[in-house]
């Protein structure tokens, strides 16, 4: 009996054990399972963010009556650009630093035409990155409206939790300023950005590196950063339309192409090889641009025009440094590579496109004398922090757009003409009754005002006589009320 009933517990034992090794090695099965890496886990995040249609949204922000509206932010007259535009107006084809002529014409009727608020940008933009300084210290900023962070929370991330990171981030800004942003996410600054412009608008995008590869290249080569017309064209010639194309060609190839230093720094990017550093900007002494041409410049016209050209890249960037200059240089290379430069100093720093390249084209030398040329470079420098509005001035209010020397026209202002105020389209007022407001329109001695600001609402409109002694020049800053 003693024995049957040992014999019947060992198979208990026996039975138990079985089950127990059963058990572990399910569980080494899961840990097997569960220790294969994440492909979507980065062992760095580089975050892109990019405010949506940064100055028509703060317009539309503090204007209420424009949100849903075609609105164009820039220059008023004949020479005057687009410095930006609402996603409204973009449906029309409407885009940033385009003649304002070309997009007021594709909008049509409906389009609203304002100058820019420069102080009022600068305050938003403050407040979106002190609220980004809040989950990533550091940030490399790259203009009023976008930067770069490298969270060090995020390493070693997954896909999702990266995702989950920018949504929140997106919050924060929304929170803070009550704009929209989008953001992209990447192993490095490349794919990062280029996240960003497919997560627009009003999202995020972030990019694995198990996707990378596929990603980048079934993209126009011409999303590659750094890869300009000019360098598209050479690659197009060689049947290169894709990022995965120029990633396939040989490295000595690609800088034969395009040089050796940039040719091989592309070609790197292209194969998402992207370990460039995120870090506090220090500012830059001078922003420029130049150009070679494959056939040398003969006649003063080509060259005039190359100027033109050159020039208002140079002043793009500048726009986007959010500074404004005092000298421009003039860099001209001729064909038997010696260089000769030369450059105006203006009696301010200003950002007017006009009066820049007016002190560029006083530098031109007719390649009659001088001798053919092969490049053109336009250099801006003396760059200082100014109220972002006189860095738009094309608001056209009579200065001849030739004139070098002329005083550059701030933000519009309600000017004194024979002790009669004239008010300009776009100008923040006030009224004691009605209090801040701005002048939608203007004209045979009445002024119509439309009282709101970014906590009102909609506002009612009134109209007053143009030297209504009530109504009063503001501080556009109000509207942010």
């Amino acid at each position: 009996m003693a024995a049957g009933v040992r014999a019947a517990d060992g198979g208990r034992v026996a039975c138990a054990q079985e089950e127990t090794h059963q058990e572990e090695a399910a569980e080494a099965e899961v840990e097997s399972v569960t220790d294969e890496p994440d492909p979507t886990r980065s062992r760095r995040w580089v975050l892109h963010l990019d405010m949506d249609a940064f100055f028509a949204s703060v317009e539309q922000l503090t204007r209420p009556t424009l949100r849903g509206r075609p609105v164009l932010v820039g220059g008023l007259g004949g020479r005057g650009v687009v410095a930006g535009c609402s996603y409204e107006a973009r449906v029309f084809g409407a885009r940033s630093a385009m003649p304002m002529h070309q997009a007021r014409r594709m909008v049509g009727g409906a389009a609203v035409v304002l100058p820019p608020r420069g102080a009022v940008y600068s305050v938003v933009s403050k407040s979106v990155f002190d609220a980004l300084r809040v989950r990533m210290p550091i940030l490399e900023q790259l203009s009023m409206d976008e930067a770069f962070g490298e969270p060090q929370e995020l390493a070693g991330a997954t896909a999702a939790e990266v995702w989950q990171f920018c949504e929140e981030l997106r919050a924060l800004v929304r929170e803070q300023t009550g704009l929209v942003s989008s953001i992209g996410a990447g192993n490095g600054k490349q794919i990062a950005k280029i996240a960003s412009g497919l997560a627009k608008p009003d999202g995020v995008r972030v990019v694995s590196p198990a996707e990378q590869t596929d990603l980048l290249a079934s993209l126009p080569v011409r999303k590659l950063w750094g890869i300009g017309p000019v360098a598209e064209g050479k690659l197009r010639k060689l049947g290169i339309e894709t990022i995965g194309g120029f990633a396939a060609m040989p490295e000595s190839e690609a800088a034969s192409i395009l040089g050796n230093s940039v040719g091989t720094g592309l070609h790197r990017l292209a194969q998402g090889i992207d370990d460039r550093a995120v870090a506090e900007r220090a500012e830059a002494k001078q922003v420029s641009a130049e150009t070679t041409f494959a056939v040398d410049l003969i006649t003063i016209g080509s060259l005039r025009t190359a100027v033109d050209s050159i020039a208002a890249s140079a002043i793009e960037r500048l726009r986007k440094d959010g500074r404004a200059a005092r000298t421009v240089i003039l860099k001209l290379k001729k064909s038997d590579m010696s260089v000769i430069t030369r450059s105006v100093t203006l009696p301010y720093a200003t950002g007017e496109p006009a009066a820049l390249v007016a002190a560029a084209q006083r530098s031109v030398i007719d390649p009659e004398e001088l001798g053919p040329i092969r490049l053109v470079g336009v250099g801006l420098g003396g760059l200082s922090t100014v109220r972002q509005g006189s860095l738009f001035p094309e608001l056209d209010s009579g200065t001849p757009a030739s004139s070098a020397n002329a005083e550059p026209a701030a933000e519009h202002e309600a000017e004194e003409v024979h002790d009669r105020p004239v008010w300009h389209p776009g100008i923040d007022v006030t009224h004691p009754d009605f209090g801040h407001g701005w002048v939608q329109g203007a004209g045979h001695g009445v002024v119509t005002v439309r009282f709101e600001t970014r906590s009102t609402g909609p506002g009612p409109a009134r109209t007053f006589p143009a030297d209504d002694p009530q109504l009063a020049r503001a501080d556009a800053v109000d509207s942010l009320q």
